[in-house]
């Protein structure tokens, strides 16, 4: 029972088979086996490799086939919709009972285009820039933040330190705010 040691042994064993009969194998297989320069990183490499190329050609395929797709739709889409013929029933009954103002919204939709829809953004794009700016902020206000936050920085640890620059900021924006209310009510 205590023949053997209970770890394993750190050298590798090798197993050798003696046949029966001798093994011969041709000088060409010899040879070739000799000659051959794969060893199994290489072979994995060169696999990889193939899979890659394979895979990056059906990738490509499939990006070919969703232009195409992506091509044909946004021309299909590009075009003026067909209207049905004649509505269904359950239309006609939801518009006997709707509103007019439903109704005309329901119209504004039919009638929409790629077109129209351009210009409508078009038209809310000129709107939007015609609105009054923010006013710029003012400098003295601008000042007393950058003295908060240069403080804060530099007492990171003690933040309670930049009382007086915080007063000075509340200040300024007290300043601001009582101008913004005098203008208002006048």
């Amino acid at each position: 029972m205590g023949a053997e040691n209970s770890k394993p042994s750190s050298e590798v064993s090798q197993h050798v088979f003696s046949p029966d009969h001798p093994v011969r194998f041709s000088n060409e297989l010899v040879g070739s086996i000799q000659k051959n320069t794969f060893t199994d990183s290489t072979r994995s490499k060169q696999q990889e490799l193939q899979y890659q190329e394979r895979l990056t050609a059906e990738l490509e395929k499939l990006r070919e086939q969703e232009t195409q797709n992506f091509s044909k739709f946004s021309e299909a889409l590009s075009g003026e919709p067909e209207q049905p013929s004649e509505p269904s029933l359950v239309e006609k009954i939801s518009d006997a009972t709707s509103s007019k103002s439903t109704l005309a919204e329901k119209q504004r939709q039919k009638d929409m285009s790629n077109q129209s829809v351009t210009k409508e953004i078009e038209q809310l794009k000129a709107k939007l820039e015609k609105r009054r700016k923010l006013e710029q902020v003012d400098a003295d206000v601008s000042k007393a933040k950058e003295a908060v936050v240069a403080c804060l920085r530099t007492n990171d640890r003690r933040p309670l330190d930049c009382w007086q620059e915080v007063e000075a900021f509340k200040k300024e924006v007290g300043r601001l705010e009582k101008d913004f209310v005098e203008r208002t009510i006048r």
